[in-house]
């Protein structure tokens, strides 16, 4: 080795070719023309250097790949379009909530969310189909107190609800409206029980199904007025209602997005609200309590779930995002349009709740002698 290539420089006959004329390839102008040489001993300092940079960032790496994991589960998800599946038919309580739900989570998601309705059994049909769906994701159910009622009414409704699902966050709770016919003579609860046991048997009331809040409601008149009336179930609310107005059966009791339009309108006459309290949404409407069957009480819950075993990063995303649609102003003004009230809350939030309900709806169910039909 000559001094020159010692230090680092050309030697005189690489410089002479240097200079010469001969043609490089192109691009190579850019290139440098020699590599300095590194003394032996420093070469070995920078590759001893260069292996502990090397085992230090394998080492994070390897540290920190399930905290990347989540990152990417999140930053990816959904990869197509969602499934929200509505057990109820379109038009009812759960149509509705579901339909501003999708279009919010539409807006902030890669895919759309897209709403299926799918009814029968008072629910448990499409309860079925999201439960053996594939735990990803990409499949939704519009949950409701109806699926914690039929944990206690059917043997067997075709799914478990605490294990079969996983809770992402409550929605909104409101009650339901007792609501009869203009024809029909009953200006308060207590002339429409004073109707029925003049006519015992003949005051009909239509629900939205076997199960339903609209049933269950129905029942507990029944039971604690000491009144005979015969029930009437049809595939959800929204048909019931339907019914109602065109003047084929006598009452129902319905949530309150289904018949505040119909109220307003005054297609309907809208004798008391179910729940413990007064609703700001019909502020003069009494409750069922007040109205003189005194301890009644009940009230319509929704919520949103996935199939058990869907990753908790997905769950954390949705929860997430239904609380933020939740506390957004227009959102709130809408549901307390359709007399019901935002419910947001934790995914173990939401799993407690619906044991609890599952419990309570038992008691009730007991004492009415609910039966599905």
């Amino acid at each position: 080795m000559t001094r020159d290539e010692t230090r680092g420089r050309a030697p005189a006959s690489r410089a002479a070719a240097a200079g010469s004329t001969t043609a490089r390839p192109r691009g190579s102008e850019a290139m440098p023309r020699f590599a300095p040489v590194v003394p032996v001993r420093a070469r070995a300092r920078h590759d001893a250097a260069e292996s502990a940079r090397w085992v230090a960032c394998i080492g994070a790496a390897i540290t920190l790949a399930p905290l990347g994991a989540v990152a990417h589960a999140q930053s990816t998800y959904p990869v197509r379009p969602v499934r929200l599946i509505a057990p109820f038919p379109p038009g009812g309580s759960s149509d509705l909530i579901a339909r501003v739900l999708a279009q919010r989570l539409t807006e902030a998601l890669p895919h759309p969310v897209l709403i299926d309705n799918r009814p029968g059994a008072g629910s448990n049909l499409g309860t079925q189909l999201a439960a053996r769906a594939a735990p990803d994701g990409h499949t939704l159910l519009l949950g409701s107190v109806t699926n914690a009622i039929n944990a206690t009414l059917y043997r067997d409704p075709g799914y478990d609800l605490m294990r079969d699902f996983s809770p992402i966050s409550k929605l909104a709770i409101g009650p339901n409206a007792l609501v009869v016919h203009p024809s029909v003579p009953a200006r308060s609860v207590a002339e429409l029980v004073r109707l029925a046991r003049a006519r015992p048997g003949q005051l009909n009331y239509g629900s939205g199904g076997s199960g339903t809040t609209s049933h269950l409601s129905g029942e507990m008149l029944r039971s604690m007025a000491g009144i005979d009336i015969v029930h009437i179930p049809y595939k959800g609310t929204g048909q019931s209602v339907g019914d109602l107005v065109a003047g084929h059966i006598h009452f129902v009791f319905a949530s309150m997005p289904v018949v505040m339009p119909q109220m307003k309108a005054g297609r309907l006459r809208a004798l008391a609200v179910t729940g413990a309290q007064r609703t700001p949404q019909a502020p003069d409407l009494p409750t069922v309590a007040e109205a003189g069957i005194a301890g009644y009480a009940f009230d319509t819950w929704w919520s949103l779930l996935a199939p058990a075993g869907t990753a908790p990063a997905i769950v954390t995303q949705l929860n997430g995002e239904v609380r933020r649609i939740l506390a957004l102003p227009d959102v709130r003004q809408r549901f307390a349009e359709l007399g019901i009230d935002v419910l947001p809350s934790t995914p173990a939030e939401l799993g407690e709740f619906t044991r609890s309900e599952i419990e309570r709806l038992a008691k009730i169910i007991r004492q009415t002698g609910l039966k599905a039909e």
